[in-house]
């Protein structure tokens, strides 16, 4: 042994218990000064602050100040507060993005062409997956933390802008080069921590890392249109036949009002059945952890709250647990999606292969996208898209979507106020429904009802327009082109 053939006899060298190591900085010049970051470098940040994140404007502003170029971000979303850095996207300090989601105003902007480098789309299975394998090397995880330790632990139960959960940041904090932790609340001790502070190189306290109202951004409430209401009572009939509404079954919701409206009725009918199901997951609302406090599922694993009920619930339930993104969703990994009985989604666009569209609206700019949905719909064994057949005369099935983010062989089942179309590839569920006295249509006979009431659809998707971008699935392929709205 190597301990034994050690020389003893070499003197010991005196200890200066004074030369600890130090992580805070204090500010953000400092900061900069230390983590030495050079033209083409790779930035990431995570959205769990939602459209009330200072973060990642704050760090850009710095970029700018420095005349730092030709920057890669890689921001698992990107929301209407960060419009500040557009000015940044048209004078190249940032090349190129890569992300799971964008709406607003930068979204706008790069429909329009203004990013020189690329957009690149992602799910966030898929953006756990490029991390964690290297395909995205990260040179600084910038991590907007509602509290930390003197250390670096990060807790996201506690602070000024608390918001339950960072799962998103989880693989960035392990694999970048550098991982800095800004917050606003500095622990006198260690509280529930999500990323231990062996992860974290650096800790800059400012005044605020964002508004925490702003994480209720986007449809986080349940719909009161009637006929929204009469989708998701449809959904959850469908849901019911299948025979999978049992005691143990797994499920998840988009957080739209249609989806939402499905898991408010979804649990009507488990109480009044005496069912119980195993665990609900994904980006969770107060109205999940509800069902979970009145007995119907076991546990809640949760990547992201959507509101600050949910939030607030993982402080005071350990049955509430949190995951990181690569735990929910990863292609490579015992995935949470791979246990899913149902999965309820929407839709901007449908196809008749059942392909889907949640990137892009109508004129093609963008205005979301996977997410997760490309993730649920493959892991669940029944996936169903909730979607009114038209909006203000905008038919939902089209010939081709404009962009595809979740592919049609992944989607089962499609329900409006008008009609269930199941894929042809599900025969088991189209043979379920039947026996239920529901009808089922085919999506060609839904679009053909659709265009008798709107009109046939003119083609949206101009591919003599520049590719901005791409769709990645899940494993890295690429899915689909972005092209200039």
């Amino acid at each position: 042994m190597d301990l034994l053939n050690k020389d003893m006899s070499a003197e010991f060298k005196p200890v200066n218990k004074l030369e600890k190591e130090n992580k805070m900085v204090q500010n953000i010049s400092e900061l900069f000064d230390k983590l030495e970051i050079k033209d083409g470098a790779t930035l990431s940040f995570h959205h769990h602050l939602r459209n009330g994140d200072y973060v990642l404007n704050m760090v850009f502003e710095e970029v700018k100040r420095r005349g730092i170029k030709d920057i890669t971000l890689v921001a698992s979303s990107i929301f209407p507060c960060h419009e500040p850095i557009i000015p940044l996207i048209k004078d190249g300090t940032i090349k190129n993005v890569i992300a799971s989601y964008m709406s607003g105003p930068v979204a706008e902007a790069i429909s329009h062409g203004d990013l020189k480098g690329t957009l690149v789309m992602q799910s966030h299975g898929g953006r756990a997956r490029a991390i964690m394998e290297g395909s995205i090397k990260i040179d600084v995880a910038f991590i907007g933390a509602p509290s930390t330790d003197i250390h670096g632990n990060i807790s996201a139960t506690e602070g000024k802008a608390f918001c339950g959960t960072l799962g998103y940041a989880i693989a960035d904090s392990i694999m970048a080069e550098k991982t800095v932790a800004i917050t606003d609340t500095i622990l006198s001790l260690e509280g529930k921590t999500e990323i231990p502070s062996e992860r974290i190189d650096y800790i800059l306290k400012v005044d605020s890392i964002g508004d925490p109202n702003g994480i209720i951004s986007g449809t986080t409430r349940i719909t009161k249109d009637p006929v929204g209401l009469r989708i998701a009572q449809k959904a959850v009939e469908v849901m019911v036949a299948t025979g999978l509404v049992k005691e143990g079954m797994c499920y998840q919701s988009g957080a739209g009002g249609v989806s939402l409206a499905v898991t408010k009725f979804l649990g009507d009918y488990m109480e009044r059945e005496g069912i119980k199901g195993k665990f609900a997951s994904g980006g969770v609302t107060g109205d999940l952890c509800d069902m979970k406090n009145r007995g119907l599922f076991d546990r809640i694993y949760d990547v992201q709250c959507f509101d600050l009920k949910s939030a607030e619930d993982i402080k005071n339930d350990p049955r509430h647990i949190t995951m990181s993104a690569e735990k929910y969703a990863s292609p490579y990994k015992d995935a949470i999606v791979n246990s899913l009985d149902f999965v309820i989604l929407g839709a901007t666009e449908v196809d008749t292969d059942f392909n889907v569209n949640v990137t892009t609206g109508h004129d093609g700019v963008i205005m979301g996208g996977s997410g997760g949905h490309q993730d649920t719909a493959y892991g669940a064994k029944v996936s169903i898209i909730v979607s009114k057949l038209f909006q203000s005369r905008i038919p939902l099935i089209v010939d081709r979507v404009g962009v595809i983010s979740t592919p049609g062989s992944t989607v089962d089942v499609l329900v409006t106020e008008r009609g269930v179309a199941v894929n042809e590839n599900r025969k088991d569920i189209i043979e379920a429904l039947k026996a239920h006295n529901i009808e089922v249509m085919t999506i060609k006979e839904l679009k053909e009802l659709s265009d008798s009431l709107t009109g046939v659809p003119q083609k949206k998707r101009d591919e003599s327009k520049r590719v901005i971008g791409y769709m990645e699935y899940r494993d890295g392929q690429v899915l689909d082109k972005i092209y200039q709205a």
